[in-house]
């Protein structure tokens, strides 16, 4: 293990990639369910089957596309074929919100479903590969963090972005017209920031190569499934991820629904990306200091403390409820930031078998997190569902009960409040960090005292 550091020339490219990856995350994430039960008139139970059936195949492929991933490392060199193909999700991207104009209901949904199975496919080919980069690089623990911070300022600046674009785009009250021409238009910034990303990890690549499996370690997903380190940070990153979508996919109903305007999503987008943005160069510093899995913790009981004063509703006025969300954008970042760099410290630590395995852990690791990204929506759409929440048409505005009021606010609050303590109580299962970050100045003053 070495610990070169890393150009500007090659982290801003690679950075870059995470742009698209941002829209492909974000639009659906937010919009999608509001999509199809408020403008295809699709009812909740539905909806969410359509938003959770297409992750099954997409969480089932994930692990095999990181062991294909593995296999062109060792038969090329690189990961870089996977994320060429996988540009082409792209134009899923666009499917999902072209709905034909006959299609309302079941119909509807069936066609939103069949769209993003193959978007999720092709998603993984690209994001599989990407997220291996920093296993496969002879970096340390702390250079791990700084590249993980560039990508992570990126990623959150482009969800910020395409969360406060897309509603504009799409326009007032929009049709499914108004959301394809926005799919359109933010698709083709997907695709030309995804082969930037490409161009990223080359440079990376070049400037600081990782050491070559040994013959006689090929990996695969059993180590990856036998990693007692990486099974905790998993099961509660799995957890996160759920908490975090179901959060995203409720913000258009709370602010519609209980905020009593639904312009007020922007601001809501904007309040939770903003922080994260700011914050995440400031999560790099206290990672240095604390170490990661400290961070992570905190990091997630205050997203705790945030849940439970947004569950006030209305009543809290709305500059509380902002700050509340605000909260919620910071413990974000950390949530973001520590675990996708930890995954790298895992792998090190698994030795020579593990950095033969760097894709089939990627590839389980976006699993839980396509899991979590299933899940998170169809969780929310059940509560709205236990509450009575009727479904509608674009321009058609229906008076909800006080059951399905109540459904929007707590699905939104306590609901995530619940799940992130078990993030926390899985989280402290993991055990590495405390190690790795003692570890990881020692490491670095040898290798200045040889140099």
């Amino acid at each position: 293990m070495t610990n070169a550091r890393l150009p500007l020339r090659a982290l801003a490219p690679f950075a870059a990639g995470s742009i698209g990856m941002g829209i492909w995350v974000t639009v659906p994430g937010i919009f999608l369910l509001y999509f199809l039960t408020d403008v295809l008139a699709v009812p909740p139970q539905t909806a969410g089957l359509a938003l959770l059936l297409p992750n099954v195949a997409d969480i089932v492929v994930r692990p095999w596309v990181g062991r294909i991933s593995d296999a062109n490392l060792a038969g090329r060199g690189h990961r870089r074929q996977l994320m060429v193909a996988g540009c082409a999700v792209v134009l899923a991207f666009v499917a999902v919100f072209a709905v034909p104009s006959d299609l309302h209901g079941t119909t509807a949904a069936i066609w939103v479903a069949v769209a993003l199975v193959a978007g999720k496919l092709l998603y993984s080919c690209y994001q599989v590969s990407y997220l291996a980069t920093p296993a496969d690089l002879g970096i340390g623990y702390h250079e791990r963090t700084r590249l993980m911070g560039y990508r992570n300022v990126v990623i959150t600046v482009s969800v910020l972005l395409a969360g406060v674009a897309a509603p504009v785009v799409a326009g007032d009250d929009p049709d499914v017209g108004d959301y394809t021409r926005m799919a359109l238009l933010l698709g083709a910034v997907m695709l030309a920031a995804m082969l930037v990303g490409i161009t990223g990890v080359a440079r990376l690549n070049g400037a600081a190569p990782g050491t070559p499996a040994e013959p006689g370690h090929r990996g695969g997903l059993l180590v990856a499934l036998r990693d007692r380190q990486f099974r905790a940070l998993t099961a509660s990153y799995l957890t996160v991820a759920i908490t975090m979508k179901l959060v995203l996919a409720a913000m258009p109903y709370f602010a519609e629904y209980e905020l009593g305007r639904s312009a007020l999503t922007t601001v809501l987008i904007a309040a939770f990306m903003a922080p994260a943005v700011l914050t995440t160069p400031l999560w790099v510093l206290v990672a240095r200091r604390l170490g990661k899995q400290r961070s992570l913790l905190a990091a997630q009981a205050a997203f705790v403390a945030g849940s439970l004063v947004l569950a006030l509703g209305a009543a809290a006025g709305l500059p509380l409820l902002i700050a509340a969300v605000a909260v919620l954008g910071v413990a974000f970042a950390a949530m973001q930031l520590m675990p996708l760099s930890m995954v790298p410290d895992v792998i090190a630590a698994a030795g020579p078998a593990g950095t033969a395995s760097a894709g089939s852990y990627t590839g389980v690791w976006t699993a839980a997190e396509a899991t979590g990204g299933a899940l998170g929506p169809y969780v929310y759409s059940a509560c709205l569902a236990a509450g009575g929440f009727v479904a509608s048409t674009a321009g058609e505005h229906t008076t909800q009960s006080s059951g399905a009021q109540a459904a929007v606010r707590y699905g939104f609050t306590l609901v995530p409040a619940v799940l992130m303590t078990i993030a926390i109580a899985l989280q402290r299962r993991y055990t590495l960090d405390k190690r790795a970050h003692t570890a990881a100045p020692r490491a670095v003053a040898q290798e200045e005292a040889v140099g």
